[in-house]
């Protein structure tokens, strides 16, 4: 397939740019394969200051268009009387990263062109087609940059500290679970053929597998989907059985079973049933209920909360109210709430704790990730925090490509976008606002993560797992996001300068007035950051003329 099919003008010339917190400019706009590009030309004869746009199709969230007559009276002094028709339009961009860009055309047939044309190459299938496969930036080789193998560094690092668990390569070749990494941590004492088995009772066969071990007290963390329910059929029950009684050591006591399905899923598998026998045979687990919401409602929460920081000629307390209705800060406050849940359990009552979810792909990896972060200093460094995002979440299997496929502009009935890892992003921000000297990095990180998880030119958040990540080729064939960031004239402006290492837990209040906004990310476009630069600026020098 070639993109210049999709493209029905390529180029349009006097075409008017808005953009948000600049001054307007006009210049020549063109439709390339993967980009929105204008160059600015000379406006009423003054000098002007070059300024372009470059805008990657998959950028755009969502599209509107209009064109509208206007009738043009005639020069008499050029000896024509009466009137012609004038046609125009605007095409307004609404983008991932929150951006409304508003192009004025002056031609109302170039208009409906350009919107088509950005509407067909912003919703690709292939992913072989999007830009990342096509960017090379200079001084960057492809293959480089890429973490090395993160499971094993984990593992090694497990080892040094337990002989109790080992490195399972039972899902080679994705043969047990699609979405699973090919290799896995499980306790020592169960056998491959066993977790095969207990694979066929948890749903997409994501079985329990471990993804933080607690050195002091030896409690550890796991991860896994809900059984599946096959009538009064319980394939695998026994052998998941086998492998979360292997998990509990001798003398740790009882275990937690957090289920973090919501109200409507809990109440479906009560009316199924349960095994009383199961019940005796986990004697030592226990069940607490913690739903968070997710799906459509927390898909519509967050298209809420955009609508209501761009409402800005509302008044405070109507500003207020629709940020309340939009719900979204409860799901902070959930979030973050669960989380310390898992992290009361293994850190005060040194048990260890299972998180299962609907699929063990979505609000399970925001739980686990969030625990993590409030209980190690290593995942509070920029190092620590990259490793963690690649075993939580894209060695973990959650499905970016769906999930992150629409934004906040999203109007319609959602599919399957959800935004999880903005929520785990915003969660970041409220702890890294309760606690400023415990995050190595800023801000600008956490930003630049939500823009790239959205839309990149790099690789590193292709696909929904790594099976398809190694189908499609990605590392041999597209640039790292991390090779990026982690580049020195980047990663000097994404490091907190205030930043000190703290071993300690980081305990998150969610009380009401704990909670704000992030308007670092969703008011970026709204409201102007130099004063906060200069403030941090301010700071880094103080920062450095100390030292």
């Amino acid at each position: 397939m070639e993109l210049s099919h999709f493209i029905q003008s390529s180029q349009v010339e006097n075409v008017r740019l808005y953009q948000p917190l600049k001054p307007p400019v006009t210049g020549t706009l063109c439709v390339s394969s993967h980009h929105l590009l204008l160059s600015a030309s000379p406006l009423e004869g003054k000098i002007q200051e070059k300024c372009e746009l470059w805008l990657l199709h998959c950028a755009v969230d969502s599209i509107e268009k209009s064109v509208h007559n206007f009738a043009v009276l005639k020069s008499k002094d050029s000896g024509q009387d009466g009137e012609s028709r004038v046609s125009s339009g605007i095409v307004t961009l609404k983008c991932k990263d929150l951006r409304v860009i508003q192009l004025e055309i002056p031609a109302m047939e170039e208009t409906l062109n350009v919107a088509r044309s950005v509407q067909a190459l912003s919703a690709l299938d292939s992913v072989t087609l999007t830009y990342p496969f096509f960017y090379r930036p200079a001084g960057c080789k492809l293959g480089e940059g890429w973490p090395t193998d993160t499971m094993e560094n984990f593992y090694t690092k497990l080892k040094a500290e337990t002989d109790c668990w080992r490195l399972s390569l039972v899902n080679a070749n994705f043969r047990v679970c699609s979405s699973y990494p090919e290799k896995v941590i499980v306790p020592v004492s169960c056998s491959d053929a066993t977790l095969r088995k207990a694979a066929a009772f948890r749903k997409g066969c994501r079985f329990p597998i471990l993804c933080y071990y607690h050195a002091n007290n030896k409690a550890v963390l796991l991860r896994s989907a809900q059984p599946a329910m096959f009538g009064s059929i319980y394939r695998g029950w026994e052998e998941d059985e086998m492998l979360l009684n292997a998990v509990l050591v001798v003398g740790q006591g009882c275990g937690f079973i957090i289920d973090i399905h919501n109200e409507k899923e809990v109440k479906q598998v009560r009316r199924k049933g349960s095994s009383t026998k199961r019940k005796a045979r986990l004697s030592n687990w226990r069940v607490l209920h913690r739903p968070l919401e997710g799906g459509c409602s927390l898909q519509s929460s967050l298209t809420r909360l955009v609508q209501a920081c761009y409402e800005t000629y509302l008044g405070m307390n109507r500003w207020l109210s629709k940020l309340e209705a939009s719900q979204w800060m409860s799901h902070i406050k959930e979030a973050l709430s669960t989380a310390g849940l898992v992290v009361e359990c293994v850190e005060r009552e040194g048990t260890s704790v299972l998180v299962q979810g609907e699929e063990g792909t979505d609000n399970t990896l925001l739980v686990t990730s969030l625990a993590q972060l409030i209980l190690s200093a290593h995942c509070r460094t920029v190092a620590g925090f990259q490793d963690l995002i690649e075993r939580e979440w894209l060695q973990a299997g959650h499905p970016f490509q769906l999930r992150c496929a629409r934004s906040g502009w999203s109007q319609g009935r959602c599919q399957q976008e959800c935004p999880y890892f903005l929520l785990f992003l915003d969660c970041c921000f409220q702890l890294m606002r309760q606690f400023p000297r415990a995050m190595e990095f800023n801000d600008d990180f956490l930003c630049m993560l939500a823009s790239h998880a959205y839309c990149s030119e790099y690789g590193t958040f292709l696909c929904n797992n790594e099976n398809e990540r190694l189908y499609y080729k990605v590392r041999e064939q597209t640039n790292s996001l991390w090779n990026f960031m982690n580049s020195f004239k980047v990663r000097q402006h994404l490091l907190n300068p205030i930043y000190e290492e703290n071993p300690l837990v980081i305990w998150p209040s969610v009380a009401p007035q704990s909670i704000q906004l992030w308007e670092g990310f969703f008011l970026r476009h709204l409201v102007s950051i130099e004063d906060k630069e200069m403030a941090w600026k301010r700071i880094q020098n103080l920062v450095d003329e100390s030292y």
